[in-house]
């Protein structure tokens, strides 16, 4: 087979060539703009435009007898719908990114994706990692009375915002749920992760919907927290002013509640919890970016996403769980064996001769090895 020659440009064609790119580009620039990311739908996502083109399409002029063709302006703040280039990573709510769009069909084209101050990520079910959101500020862990608060799903969370370079934020939600009894014992588990350096807020939002259909009087006697509806809700919302926010959590603790009442306008749906499980039902399908103010994405908002029952942390190593447990993470180094497994039988662990002087928790602990053996996987 003979070889295709390549044709040798003069300079003179090199320079016409190079000239007409330099042309095509900056006609490019002047029609890109910024937005961000609100919601990913399959191959199109929704972007808002946060800056104008330093060029703006007109409207095209048409004759007195000639239809009236299709034509949106852009305007900021406006919600396009536009398709990603396929060199570009998967894009998720809060990216922000450069894109064009063309009035004559509605749809515009994301260009480029600008850097990310933090992204979440999960492995999904085929243990891919899935990205979730981007440039989130603070991680809001939910938990509440009913389904009953689990110390190692807060720990799985916390161990997922320490890679992720985001801080987490404990949420108490349905305290109104809470008896004497349940109540001291949550504000232990609370005063735990105080002790730890960890922010928390206790929230109840009045929401009938989100209670069981037919309430164990228990639940309710003796209830200290009884008649306030909105408890905690403004130093919920002092926390996360100004900041973007992802809600997790396992289903059913209320997070689109708490949703709804921090951004009544979001109409976010709130399931019953099944009476036979005492698990909430998913409510939320999509990842989506509900502004606190639609007009100025500046000023923070909240990423509502699908309900988390486990997250799944098979992309970290044994390392990099220790490394999210704040308190445990040093005392690893002073472990007899390099390959501690830190199970209560080890030789020489350094954290159970913490607790047993009361140093640390065994329950921290525990978790630890729970999570270690999880990540201690093979590779899929």
């Amino acid at each position: 087979m003979a070889l295709i020659r390549q044709r040798k440009l003069t300079k003179q064609q090199i320079r016409r060539i190079e000239k007409q790119q330099q042309t095509q580009q900056d006609s490019l620039d002047d029609s890109l703009m910024d937005g961000v990311v609100i919601a990913h739908y399959g191959k199109q996502l929704e972007v808002q435009v946060t800056s104008l083109p330093h060029t703006i399409p007109t409207k095209p002029q048409v004759a007195a007898d000639d239809p009236e063709p299709f034509w949106q302006p852009i305007a900021l703040n406006d919600i396009w719908r536009c398709h990603a280039r396929t060199n570009l990573p998967m894009l998720v709510a809060g990216d922000q990114v450069r894109w064009i769009a063309d009035p004559n069909t509605g749809l515009g084209r994301i260009e480029s994706v600008l850097p990310r101050t933090s992204l979440v990520s999960r492995p999904d079910r085929y243990h891919k990692l899935k990205p979730v959101a981007a440039n989130v500020d603070i991680l809001a862990i939910v938990f509440a009375p009913l389904p009953m608060a689990a110390p190692s799903l807060i720990d799985r969370y916390l161990v997922v915002c320490h890679h992720a370079g985001v801080q987490p934020l404990l949420v108490l939600n349905k305290a109104d749920l809470l008896t004497q009894e349940a109540f001291a014992s949550v504000q232990s588990l609370l005063t735990d992760y105080q002790a730890l350096g960890y922010e928390t807020v206790l929230t109840s939002v009045d929401c009938p919907e989100n209670v069981l259909s037919d309430q164990d009087p228990t639940l309710l006697a003796d209830n200290p927290n009884q008649g306030k509806p909105q408890q905690g809700l403004q130093d919920l919302k002092h926390k996360i002013d100004n900041k973007l926010v992802i809600f997790a959590g396992q289903s059913g603790v209320g997070k689109s509640t708490l949703i709804n009442a921090l951004l009544p306008e979001s109409e976010q749906s709130v399931n019953v919890i099944s009476e036979n499980s005492k698990l909430g039902q998913h409510t939320t399908t999509t990842s989506r970016l509900l502004p606190f103010v639609p007009d100025d994405l500046s000023q923070g908002g909240i990423v509502d996403t699908p309900g988390i029952r486990e997250y799944g942390i098979w992309h970290l190593t044994p390392d990099d769980v220790i490394s999210g447990f704040v308190e445990l993470a040093p005392l690893s180094a002073e472990c007899k064996f390099r390959d501690c497994k830190h199970t209560h039988n080890s030789k020489g662990c350094a954290l159970w001769q913490a607790v047993a002087a009361g140093e640390v928790l065994q329950r921290r602990v525990e978790n630890l090895v729970v999570l270690q053996a999880e990540a201690d996987t093979k590779d899929y």
